[in-house]
């Protein structure tokens, strides 16, 4: 039974969780947004171009993998709502990200636990680009 003081909780929560939230994706998503207004972007979108290609990204996509494997999956999304994509790119760059979120992170924490970062890092970023490859192919445009 929801009571009022579960309720009054929950929506508490919820808040706190949208305002933590928001306070990386909004100034990452005006940051890319910016960028889209020079020509740096487009210079990184078109040097990268050619290796998204292999996954069905634009060259614009490299940024939010960069971003989500660098800071974390929340900054990505900043960069991804800034981007004009289709459901199928989204879902491709979701499931690369899911596979290499957050990987420098995560790697140090695999090697406090006697695991090799080298190893992990590098395993879960290309695990990540064989998903992105792999879809590709299954996802036809």
């Amino acid at each position: 039974m929801v009571t009022i003081d579960t309720f009054k909780r929950g929506l508490n929560k919820g808040l706190t969780t949208t305002w933590e939230l928001s306070k990386v994706v909004v100034p990452v998503y005006v940051a890319v947004t910016f960028l889209s207004f020079t020509p740096l972007l487009n210079k990184i979108a078109e040097f990268c171009a050619p290796f998204m290609e292999y996954v069905g990204l634009p060259g614009e996509a490299s940024l939010a993998i960069v971003v989500g494997n660098a800071i974390n999956i929340y900054a990505a999304l900043g960069v991804i709502t800034s981007l004009h994509l289709n459901a199928r790119e989204i879902t491709i760059i979701a499931m690369m990200l899911l596979m290499s979120h957050t990987i420098f992170v995560e790697s140090a924490v695999a090697g406090k636990c006697g695991i090799n970062p080298w190893f992990i890092g590098l395993g879960r970023f290309a695990i990540g680009i064989a998903a992105g490859f792999i879809l590709n192919i299954i996802l036809i445009s």
